[in-house]
């Protein structure tokens, strides 16, 4: 089974950033096929690993959900597979499914099973899954995914930045998943100081190099080298999801 790291915060914290420069950590290091999961609606994972989407989950999911059911159950998880493989970007070292919008009003329950056994069968192909999500991580409140390894919060060390960190925490305790490991990842800084009760698993310096690459829409594989990527570097290994 894929170790399952996932990042969550609020917009604009860098959280995609982090997962990006995770992703490209674990490429780096040779550690077995990636896959990337971007599972925030408001998707720029893939135009941060200079990617393009072929499609979203999101799409495949509505077009399952509004056809009629019959008594071909296994030619419909065929068809569904099969689009979702279909909209799978492959990359040198990693692959990339995006999510894509939020789920509507209506049932969605016969697609989330389609889609929960196809990524239980996805995740034995790879090393490692990276999930970049929204801070209300409906991905993972949804149950397609079954575990997490290491629930990265990323946020600033501001009084509603430290806000933030505490509900997505709260938040963790109310899913029907496991969480092996979780902390914050304090973002633009060189200190913060620690909440009660959760681990602070690194501090990620202000890095300009890595700002000027966001600003003009380059891939965080363009920055040869950076303060950031270190310091995430050194998270993966002190958190044992590379070794040292």
């Amino acid at each position: 089974m894929a170790i399952t790291i996932a990042v969550s915060g609020k917009g604009g914290c860098g959280k995609t950033t982090l997962a990006a420069m995770m992703i490209k950590e674990l490429v780096a290091a040779g550690s077995g096929p990636v896959l990337a999961v971007d599972a925030d609606p408001n998707a720029c994972l893939a135009m941060t690993l200079g990617v393009e989407v072929l499609g979203t989950v999101a799409d495949l999911r509505e077009q399952a959900r509004s056809k009629t059911p019959s008594n071909a159950g296994t030619d419909r998880l065929s068809d569904f597979e099969y689009g979702l493989s279909s909209i799978i970007t492959e990359a040198r070292g990693f692959d990339l499914v995006s999510m894509g919008r939020p789920e509507g009003p209506k049932c969605y329950c016969a697609a989330n099973n389609m889609l929960r056994r196809f990524l239980d069968k996805l995740n034995d192909q790879y090393a490692f899954v990276v999930l970049d999500n929204e801070a209300g991580m409906e991905h993972l409140s949804r149950r397609t995914t079954n575990h997490v390894d290491l629930l990265c919060m990323v946020s600033q060390p501001s009084p509603i930045g430290r806000i933030t960190a505490q509900r997505i925490v709260e938040i963790t305790k109310s899913l029907p998943i496991e969480i092996r490991r979780s902390g914050v990842v304090w973002s633009r800084t060189d200190q913060a100081d620690d909440l009660e009760g959760i681990e602070t698993l690194t501090c990620i310096p202000e890095d300009q190099d890595v700002l000027d690459a966001c600003m003009q829409g380059r891939s965080i594989f363009d920055v040869q080298s950076s303060l950031a990527q270190r310091a995430v570097s050194r998270m993966l290994r002190d958190t044992s999801m590379l070794k040292n």
